[in-house]
């Protein structure tokens, strides 16, 4: 079995701007995202993200405009050597009905742990906010909620993981 970090997106490891982010002039790499994430799949996790983009239902922009950024992110990280096994999103929003993949629905996550042969004993979700918590409790996952736009180098000291 594998371990695996979770993270989810805005907030975590680009800056949370307290509006929707889809464009790749607006996203910004926080401090230390780079080198954490790289040390944490030196150390045999794989990287995945789960992220709630209730923007797309609003029609604020399209599942195109998600995954052309998606690309991007993988692209200029894996310059530093880093690679995401997968980015989950969720398309949905509460204003426009239910589902079961929006955190904290935790949907995505199982569908991940299951493709990707997760040990949750030995795997995490790292989140800005409880919603995030909540859906890595539903799967047996330890949760890390982070202060949004921290430093994710100090978040991984603060919380020894390595």
């Amino acid at each position: 079995m594998n371990k695996a970090v979770f993270l989810d997106r805005d907030g975590v490891i680009n800056r949370e701007r307290g509006e929707y982010t889809w464009r790749w002039e607006d996203f910004e790499i926080l401090p230390g995202v780079v080198e954490g994430l790289k040390s944490l799949q030196v150390n045999g996790y794989l990287l995945i993200v789960i992220t709630n983009q209730g923007g797309i239902a609003k029609g604020l922009y399209t599942r195109g405009d998600v995954e052309q950024l998606h690309a991007r992110l993988k692209q200029q990280l894996s310059k530093s050597g880093v690679s995401f096994a997968e980015i989950y999103y969720c398309p949905h929003h509460n204003d426009f009905g239910k589902c079961l993949c929006r955190k904290p629905g935790s949907l995505l996550l199982e569908k991940a742990i299951v493709r990707f042969d997760i040990n949750v004993q030995n795997s995490f979700f790292i989140g800005d906010k409880p919603r995030d918590i909540q859906a890595s409790e539903a799967v047996g996952l330890g949760g890390v909620l982070v202060e949004a736009n921290s430093d994710f180098l100090q978040v991984l000291k603060e919380h020894n993981i390595s």
